[in-house]
């Protein structure tokens, strides 16, 4: 039987080798070696403790992430008039880093400016300078652009998520909002080893959507469903008004999916690189999730055109524009088990008999019927990057297909 310390040296092996991994690999490995799950989850929490690891729930998987062993102090500045709440978000971040609490939009900003913090905590309704005009005005700002700002407000979330997201906001939570999921994203911003955090790219990766797909093919998960959540129209809006559109596009949907999963749990969300979200769970999970992300979609669909310059007319016609509108929608396919299987057969064609590992995206989009994109997410030392195909046209995928059991 191994001891407390043995088990968390060997934790910290694994997650360092690959910088973050979810909970299931971690248990995976306990079982093989007859780890308790008592010990197991002592080790976790001693290691969160002395801030060797941080976790977090995103899209619906519970990862570990490695952080960085020895570091300057990071400075974080809490910008929120209330009193009391900015002291509960001052107790919630812990005593790792330099908090400066700031109750007035204005004097935060002039200090922003000279001080220049690792990361903002920002309200949006503020006296002085609201909390949009300053998430703009930093990210606007080259000496202070790589300044982390999350925006936690009860605000709204419609309209002021998506213009947060625009202005270059890395995170949007709703108040009330969860100490610990504060506590967690800042560690993990500030901290992460390797590269930089981003909760659009940090969706369950590769592995994980395999992980996925291979529990769909299981026997006894009839009830399970599996399919993509695409934003049909993505390339157009892009090459209408720039890629940095496209890409707030995607993290809107991205942040909204991961407060859906919130709220209804047991469903899971991954990223394909691609204009496509995969979505696996129990079939009515699922059909909640899509039904709710779709409705939230729509609704902000009218700050979404008018940020690029449509203004409706006033003809008592809804979401009626003077000129063509790039048009965005979400639409969901579910995709069968048969389909699956076989588009899967011929994949493993290529792979080892031994071992089916990790699909690559590639390999994913061609088992979930998604091959045919037209744009592509990647990612470089400057940060995240959208490229569009140069195809004029493509044929449409058939849309929101009934929700099926596979």
């Amino acid at each position: 039987m191994k001891s407390l310390e043995e088990v968390e040296s060997d934790i910290i092996s694994l997650i360092n080798d690959k910088q973050e991994m979810a909970y299931a690999e971690i248990k995976k490995y306990a079982e093989t070696y007859g780890i308790e799950d008592e010990l197991l989850e002592r080790s976790l929490k001693e290691l969160e403790k002395a801030n060797a690891i941080a976790s977090r729930n995103s899209g619906g998987v519970l990862t570990y992430y490695m952080l960085q062993e020895e570091q300057p102090i990071k400075r974080v500045f809490i910008v929120e008039d209330d009193k009391n709440i900015n002291k509960l978000m001052a107790l919630s971040i812990g005593r790792e880093f330099e908090i400066t609490q700031i109750y007035d939009g204005k004097e935060a900003m002039e200090r922003i400016k000279y001080e220049k913090p690792d990361l903002v905590i920002l309200d949006l309704m503020l006296p002085g300078m609201d909390g949009l005009e300053i998430c703009q005005r930093i990210k606007s700002d080259e000496s202070l652009k790589d300044t982390i700002v999350i925006i936690v407000s009860a605000m709204d979330a419609t309209s002021n998520r998506f213009k947060g997201i625009k202005y270059g906001a890395d995170y949007y939570i709703k108040k009330p909002f969860d100490p610990a999921e504060l506590r967690s994203l800042v560690t993990i911003f500030l901290k992460k080893k390797g590269r930089r955090f981003d909760p659009l790219i940090d969706l369950p990766n590769e592995e994980r959507i395999t992980n996925a797909v291979e529990n769909a093919m299981k026997q006894g998960s009839l009830q399970s469903t599996i399919g993509t959540l695409k934003v049909e129209g993505l390339a157009e809006f892009a090459n209408a008004f720039g890629t940095e559109a496209g890409i707030t596009i995607l993290r809107l949907v991205s942040q909204l999916l991961q407060d859906k999963v919130k709220e209804i749990g047991n469903v899971f969300v991954g990223f394909l690189n691609s204009s496509d979200f995969v979505i696996a769970g129990d079939e009515a999970g699922v059909r909640k999730l899509v039904e709710g992300i779709k409705a939230e979609f729509s609704a902000v669909l009218p700050f979404v055109y008018q940020s690029e310059g449509y203004k409706p007319i006033e003809l008592g016609v809804e979401n009626a524009y003077s000129t063509p509108v790039p048009s965005l929608s979400l639409s969901f396919t579910a995709i069968g088990k048969q389909e699956i299987a076989e588009r899967r057969a011929e994949v493993l064609k290529n792979k080892p008999a031994d071992s089916i590992g990790a699909y690559t995206y590639e390999e994913l989009r061609h088992i979930l019927g998604s091959e045919d994109i037209d744009v592509t997410i990647t990612r470089d030392p400057s940060g995240v990057k959208l490229s569009v195909s140069k195809r004029n046209s493509r044929e449409k995928p058939e849309k929101d297909k009934d929700l099926k059991a596979i």
